[in-house]
């Protein structure tokens, strides 16, 4: 599967983040939202925006999309978030019209993560969302790649690579 260039990427992700959209609970990022890209890291930007009413701090994410050039309207978009109470999510936008109960699968580097269920759908995308534990971390912090699996009919599901290059750095430079 082809995928998008490095330009088209950012162009994405900044589309993504400047277009009209649903809101996500408060604090989460999510495509549709105004954003600022803060910082690069490889592969990965990191995209902030104001502080939601009542917080002192802006709320930022790391941030890659990617998109089939070789099929119509399929793409994804993957955040990774800090909260203030130390919660970590990861969380990955998919076209609408993707089979929800599958759900989204994950490899990295070739071995199987897991699946995650699709949480909700808005007007313009579908999400699954998962708490990042220490272990899911660790792998896309030393992986070279991931793969995330969806289905858009029961027989097969259709694999997104996703650049784990500057994963680790952008971690960082989330800071806390």
């Amino acid at each position: 599967m082809k995928l998008c260039s490095q330009l088209g990427r950012g162009l994405m992700v900044a589309l993504l983040m400047g277009g009209a959209g649903g809101a996500l609970a408060q604090g989460q990022i999510g495509p549709g939202q105004e954003g600022t890209v803060k910082a690069q890291h490889g592969d990965w930007q990191i995209v902030c925006r104001p502080p939601p009413p009542g917080a002192k701090n802006e709320t930022c994410a790391l941030v890659q999309s990617v998109a089939a050039e070789d099929r119509n309207n399929v793409g994804l978009t993957v955040y990774f978030q800090r909260f203030s109470n130390g919660q970590q999510v990861l969380r990955v936008f998919s076209p609408l019209g993707v089979l929800l109960p599958p759900g989204l699968g994950l490899k990295v580097d070739g071995k199987d993560v897991g699946s995650a269920p699709f949480l909700r759908c808005h007007n313009f995308a579908c999400y699954a969302q998962v708490v990042a534990d220490a272990t899911l971390i660790e792998r896309l912090s030393k992986g070279q790649s991931a793969v995330f699996i969806i289905y858009q009919t029961e027989e097969a599901g259709i694999g997104i690579p996703v650049s784990l290059k500057g994963f680790a750095e952008g971690l960082k430079g989330l800071g806390q």
